[in-house]
């Protein structure tokens, strides 16, 4: 597979939120047994820090050096672990609650490096003011975002109810920039939308896993049975998913599974982290007010499913679409998926600090390990009818740097090493995003939705236009299997 571009993604605001996090925000003091600690590499550090406070060229505050510290040592460890500081824990409960203090959209970064407009989420305030998608964001506060991390933008929007940002917009068939003012208010961001696409046929996607989302799920389900009590098929649409809550994957899958179906197991150091997660209201409720899917539509169960995916698709929703397959609910049509096989649990450090630890691997009811490979579809769809466009160049999490190694397929492992792309993976890269660059964004669930129609094509027993060229992927499984 041609190199890919780490700028393509446009995985939105769950951008820094994509793993399946065990809620466990308990205290680092409670651990009763600490291994011996190394005294002479604790000796340089100390060492280290008084160097720096007697010998920098100016003053360095203790706290930011301690801090900064903590955060290198957790970093090191692989891609998803990190130490959250005050704003950065916050922002991370505010997302697993489903609500947040922002703008109202979801954003990623465009070819050219400024931030562009997925979605405004419907009545927020950016939606009153009359941003659109594929929009561009290139000034934030009068400053150029161009060179600027996502995640930097994103917090930069974020802030307290009732401040103003500014943003400069570029537009697509319009002359001028257009300049907007937007107040920043509390968003609650519903993480599941459905509606029947064509008679007899639903379209369920859940964009996010929260804390809500098992509730918002049952509840969009039953209003989809209610308008149609004979749905003939339904499409479950995890595309551009970047994960969250573990109970909210576990609810998702329960609800189309057979009652108590085990549906993911999780293995790591500690006893607590190797367990077995079941189908069961007790693995996917958050609070003591009632099992959500119990009402649900009986019909829910054996109703013919297609579960679409593509790259950015990573662990939670990985999650989903793995137990599916492993119980041949489900057929999955669209691209691999981002390959996150890794269990985050919250650490808390202060009242308002902690860490994100990667604790465990997940596995699949039939004990596969997406780590590092992903879920490959049943059928492989393209984002496009001629061919897989921006979605083809997105980074993996076996692209990244320090990644987990895959411990049931230690053939998937490349510790994030990619070789430079050669003359002509360049010249196709740059024609595909020329080519997307004419292309209107892309709205999940519309009629322009193409990979929407091949599932629905799917259902209805109809032909499937499948991809023009096997990913890299499917190619290395095809090549050990060859060698057995």
């Amino acid at each position: 597979m041609m190199g890919k571009l780490k700028n393509t993604g446009l995985i939105g605001l769950g951008v820094v939120a994509g793993v399946a996090v065990s809620l466990q925000f308990s205290a680092m003091a409670q651990k009763t047994v600490e291994p011996p600690l190394p005294l002479e590499e604790l000796r340089q550090l100390a060492d280290v820090f008084g160097l720096i406070k007697s010998d920098y060229v100016e003053p360095v505050e203790d706290k930011k050096l301690l801090e900064d510290a903590i955060s290198g040592m957790v970093a090191s460890l692989d891609p998803h672990s990190a130490y959250l500081d005050k704003k950065a824990y916050a922002e991370l409960r505010e997302g697993s609650e489903g609500k947040f203090v922002g703008l109202g959209i979801e954003i990623g970064l465009s070819e050219d490096g400024y931030i562009k407009i997925v979605s405004p989420i419907e009545d927020s305030p950016a939606y009153r003011a009359g941003i659109k998608a594929g929009d561009l964001i290139t000034r934030l506060d009068g400053q150029p975002v161009k060179g600027v991390s996502l995640d930097d933008s994103v917090k930069r929007m974020r802030g307290e109810p009732g401040t103003k940002v500014s943003l400069t917009i570029a537009r697509k068939d319009e002359p001028q920039p257009l300049a907007f003012t937007i107040t920043r208010e509390e968003i609650h961001q519903k993480s599941v939308k459905a509606k029947m696409v064509e008679p007899g046929y639903a379209w369920l996607r859940v964009s996010q896993f929260q804390e809500p989302t098992v509730d918002d799920m049952a509840a969009q389900i039953t209003a989809l049975y209610q308008q149609n009590p004979h749905i003939k098929g339904m499409v479950l649409d995890l595309r551009n998913d970047p994960g969250g809550v573990l109970q909210g994957a576990i609810g998702v899958s329960a609800a189309f599974l057979p009652k108590d179906a085990a549906i993911v197991s999780t293995n790591g150091q500690l006893p607590d982290s190797k367990q077995v997660f079941y189908g069961r209201a007790e693995y996917y409720t958050f609070r003591a007010e009632g099992d959500a899917l119990a009402k649900l539509p009986a019909a829910i169960k054996k109703v013919p499913l297609v579960v679409l995916v593509n790259t950015g698709s990573a662990s939670a929703s990985e999650i989903v679409a793995g137990a599916l397959q492993d119980y041949k609910r489900a057929t999955i049509i669209g691209t691999p998926t981002f390959g996150k096989g890794s269990v985050q649990t919250i650490r808390q450090l202060t009242a308002d600090t902690a860490v994100k630890l990667t604790t465990a691997r997940y596995y699949t009811p039939n004990g596969r390990s997406i780590q590092a490979k992903g879920i490959v579809p049943d059928l492989l769809v393209d984002e496009n009818a001629d061919g897989d466009g921006l979605n083809g160049l997105r980074i993996r999490e076996a692209d990244l740097t320090k990644h987990l190694s895959n411990d049931r397929d230690q053939g998937s492992a490349n510790n994030g090493a990619k070789a430079a792309p050669v003359n002509d993976e360049m010249e196709e890269q740059l024609r595909i995003i020329a080519l997307e660059k004419t292309r209107k964004p892309l709205e999940f669930g519309s009629k322009d939705d193409f990979q929407l129609h091949q599932a629905l094509n799917h259902l209805k027993g109809l032909p499937v236009q499948l991809a023009k060229a096997e990913p890299l992927v499917v190619q290395a499984d095809v090549k050990k299997e060859q060698k057995k």
